[in-house]
């Protein structure tokens, strides 16, 4: 993957440019931000720059056998690992176990997230870990000569998912890697990484996409055609995933949407059989749909407070939702408004620390009956 694949984020790249240029490599990056920012793609661009025989100012040439090892992602000092689960038949999973979707869901497309990685793996109920074991397998990994290029390379991606364990044996070699490697950590929250790891990288904060760039890849599309791409540019709000599914909306969204409004419009009419068929269908769902959910359910009650205020250019709902919101925002007020948001991070909290859906949501659809008429 070279750097014109990526996004935007031009002053990023020419600092990770100019420090391969100038022989100022860190061994260890924290790569930081929010979700379709381009932080995979850019690592893996950055590790193919680094590891290229023919590059030039500006990108990796992509034809030398480096490169084209690097396009199939199967350079042999290239390594990833990312969350992975349990199952009956792998009771100490590593990534490696799970390499071979890895590289047909990047090669397809950088640009996804956990649950689109979890719906590949088709492990969609479980909540995917970093989990002690991949240590190990890090720490033998790396250990090992160069096979072919100066750096042996490791991309971490979702770094916050690495658990405590995990990160303590790693602590070590990230300090003090072996000659010529190279770590790379990608994380959407890093305040919850280990401060001792944080500590030990050098931090590359990721902005959202610039709307030019955005504007220019989606015009680009042939499922562009005809659409608004200004639109949809201001609508996906720097975030390239978002405007993918903007252009192709899944499933999964429009089913968050329709939970969404069937709560609302239950818990506005006290209709409490409603209520308890909604808790049951929510619980009914997998843990990280829940908590994608309870995300969406946060963002809807943003935009319809905001809504309020009849400003469009700091609105992003789409048109079937901005339908609903056109009567449904005056119920989402100041007197509510900091409470909703409480009642939806509790909710999220207690989901992630594996507690009974059908409690949550029941219990959280209760206290919407009473706010919303606030």
């Amino acid at each position: 993957m070279q750097f014109n694949r990526v996004i935007g984020q031009q002053a990023i790249k020419k600092r990770l440019i100019d420090g391969v240029n100038e022989n100022r490599i860190s061994h260890a990056l924290l790569f930081a931000g929010s979700e379709g920012t381009g932080k995979l793609a850019m690592a893996i661009a950055y590790a193919q720059y680094v590891a290229c025989t023919n590059r030039t100012e500006t990108d990796s040439c992509g034809t030398c056998p480096s490169c084209k090892k690097f396009n199939k992602l199967a350079h042999p000092d290239l390594h990833f690992v990312f969350p992975v689960v349990k199952t009956p038949k792998l009771k100490e999973p590593v990534s490696d176990n799970y390499i071979k979707p890895w590289r047909e869901m990047v090669g397809q497309n950088p640009y996804f997230n956990l649950n689109m990685w979890y719906k590949a793996i088709d492990v969609e109920n479980a909540q995917g870990k970093i989990y002690v074991h991949e240590s190990h397998e890090i720490i033998r990994k790396l250990n090992l000569k160069t096979f072919e290029a100066e750096y042996k390379v490791m991309i971490i991606w979702m770094a916050e998912r690495m658990n405590v364990q995990c990160a303590n044996k790693l602590l070590k070699m990230i300090e003090e890697p072996p000659p010529k490697t190279l770590f790379i950590l990608i994380t959407e929250n890093d305040e919850q990484i280990l401060p001792t790891i944080r500590s030990r990288t050098q931090l590359i904060k990721f902005n959202k996409i610039d709307h030019q760039s955005m504007a220019g890849v989606l015009a680009a599309m042939p499922q562009s055609e005809g659409k608004n791409i200004e639109g949809l540019v201001h609508l996906a709000n720097g975030n390239f995933i978002t405007a993918i599914d903007l252009l192709q909306p899944d499933e999964e969204k429009t089913l968050y949407f329709e939970h969404f409004t069937s709560l609302m419009r239950s818990a506005y009419v006290r209709d409490w059989q409603g209520i308890f068929d909604w808790a049951d269908n929510v619980a009914g769902m997998g843990r990280e749909r829940q908590k994608n959910f309870l995300n969406y359910c946060m963002r809807m009650m943003r935009e319809n407070f905001v809504l309020n205020f009849q400003r469009n250019d700091l609105v992003f709902l789409n048109e079937t939702e901005k339908g609903f919101s056109s009567k449904f925002s005056p119920f989402i007020n100041e007197r509510n408004i900091i409470t909703f948001s409480e009642e939806l991070e509790k909710a999220y909290r207690d989901i992630a620390q594996n507690g009974n859906p059908r409690v949550i949501f029941l219990d959280f659809s209760l206290k919407v009956v009473k706010l919303i008429r606030a």
